[in-house]
Order: C-alpha cells, then sequence, then structure tokens
C-alpha cells in the first residue's frame, strides 16, 4: 500500500539508516514533487552540497545546468524537475574524490518514491551508479563511454551522461561530440518539457 507522498518524503528526511557508516551527520538531500516531468539521477550528494541541503549545488550543478539549458530558478522548481540521487547522504572522500553512494538507500527508498512520481517523461542519468542502476541491473556495465555514446538506445525517455564534475574535464576534452551532438538535442527535449 502506497502512503502518501508528503509522508514519504518526511520518512526520508528523517532517515538515518547509514548514520554509523557516514562522516557527517544523515542529511538526505534530494528534490520532488509528483507533478515533474524530468527526473536527473545522479550519485549522492558533495560535501558542500552536504553543508546547504541544496542538490547539485555546487560547480557540478552549473555544468549540468548548462547542458540542460536552463537558469537555477527552472532547476531548483520541484514542479518540474525532480533530482534524486542514488544516494541522498554524502557518503565520505576517497582516495579518488567521493565515495560511492550507500547501497542501503537505494534500496530503501528507490522504488518507493520513483513509483511516486507517474508524469517523467525525461531521465537524466549522470554518472556510473545512475547509469548502472537504470541501465544494466544485476549486471556488469559496459564502459561509462560505451554507454554515453550509444545515448540513442534509450532517447527519448532516457539520457545516460557522464558526470559533469570538473574531474571529466579530460573525458569531455577527448569526445566533443557529447556537447556537439547530445547536449543541443538534450536541450531541445528539456525546452518542450518545462514550458
Amino acid at each position: 500500500m502506497l502512503i502518501p507522498f508528503d509522508e514519504l518524503l518526511r520518512e526520508i528526511r528523517a532517515c538515518t539508516r547509514c548514520a554509523g557508516q557516514l562522516p557527517e551527520s544523515p542529511r538526505p538531500v534530494f528534490q520532488a514533487h509528483p507533478d515533474a516531468r524530468i527526473l536527473v539521477v545522479g550519485q549522492a550528494p558533495g560535501r558542500g552540497v552536504h553543508e546547504t541541503g541544496l542538490p547539485f549545488n555546487d560547480p557540478s550543478g552549473d555544468r549540468l545546468r548548462d547542458w540542460m539549458g536552463i537558469g537555477r530558478d527552472t532547476f531548483y522548481d520541484a514542479h518540474r524537475i525532480a533530482l534524486v540521487p542514488m544516494g541522498f547522504c554524502y557518503p565520505g572522500t576517497g582516495r579518488g574524490g567521493d565515495l560511492p553512494p550507500r547501497l542501503e538507500c537505494a534500496a530503501a527508498w528507490r522504488e518507493r518514491l520513483l513509483a511516486m512520481l507517474p508524469n517523467i517523461e525525461l531521465t537524466l542519468l549522470v554518472g556510473s551508479y545512475a547509469i548502472t542502476w537504470h541501465l544494466y541491473p544485476g549486471q556488469r556495465p559496459p564502459p561509462v563511454s560505451k554507454t554515453v555514446a550509444n545515448w540513442r538506445e534509450w532517447w527519448p525517455k532516457l539520457v545516460p551522461m557522464p558526470h559533469p564534475s570538473p574531474r571529466n574535464n579530460r573525458w569531455l576534452r577527448e569526445r566533443p561530440w557529447f556537447e556537439e551532438e547530445v547536449v543541443p538535442t538534450l536541450r531541445g527535449r528539456i525546452a518542450t518539457l518545462i514550458d
């Protein structure tokens, strides 16, 4: 039985399942409303996002909004865009950057929350964790580059994307086709969904 949407949001925001494994106190960061037509699936909040409580409130978010062709007001309008990462809390930092999202989060909340977003027409899969969960459940995924290169396979419902982190500048330089081909097509589709 489905509980009311607002009650589910309260449960998620109060979640402490991973408290003992997190470097900071749990602070689930996401944005959702049943009216949303676009879903952005990222990894997990970084330290800055954890501190502000605002999804993609960092240089990665600036690049993502640029790729989408929208400003902050539209991006942070939950009636238009749902921001539901694979993990809702900051997982901490390792040698190569932020740690992976906690698996407990998706297991506990993901399907329940997505079931309450009936109007989603476009889902952006931002980075390897989102791509794997949505496109290759229970499988060993191909490299992100290969999946993103084959983006038309899932168009116009799903768009696999590289993570917009500045750490991926080299990836983007070596694959100019992403910003020359995928980004303009994506912007056009988003423009039709946010009017």
